[in-house]
């Protein structure tokens, strides 16, 4: 007797091979706006994943192009009480908090995540390290400016 696939395992195959296969995580700052123009357009155009934006107000908050599953999050130091003191902080409390929701399963089980820190440095260790030794990101696949010299191994 043959086995004759089923229309619903078909259409389960179909939709597993559409699901993206990784997601991105990209913090920036207002130093790095341009940086971050250019990686989101070297993403491809069914990327997915979160881009947060730490910036002194809202003064400071632009256009930015990201592919359509691709989520920007602007982040404005002046509501937090010390806007000059606090730089970094709300970029690493908004990347932390979306690694421990979106990062908490086995990960051999879950996307890939590729990451790119494009903020300032003491942000971007900060999350790096959270993302190496909480939940197990390997250290290949996050990218900061080589002048952080940056070093998560």
């Amino acid at each position: 007797m043959s086995t004759i696939p089923s229309i619903a395992g078909s259409r389960a195959a179909r939709r597993a091979a559409r699901r993206p296969q990784v997601q991105y995580l990209i913090t920036a700052d207002e130093h790095s706006l341009v940086d971050l123009e250019l990686m989101l357009a070297t993403l491809p155009l069914c990327a997915v994943g979160r881009v947060f934006v730490e910036v002194p107000d809202a003064a400071h908050i632009g256009r930015i192009s990201a592919p359509p599953r691709m989520t920007v999050t602007w982040l404005c130091r002046a509501g937090r009480g010390t806007a000059r003191h606090a730089t970094g902080e709300a970029l690493t409390r908004a990347a932390v908090a979306w690694a421990d929701e979106m990062l908490c399963d086995d990960p051999h089980e879950r996307l890939r995540t590729e990451v790119t820190l494009l903020g300032g440095w003491l942000s971007t260790a900060d999350i790096g390290e959270h993302l190496t030794e909480v939940h197990a990101v390997p250290a290949s696949d996050i990218h900061a400016p080589a002048r952080y010299g940056l070093s998560l191994d």
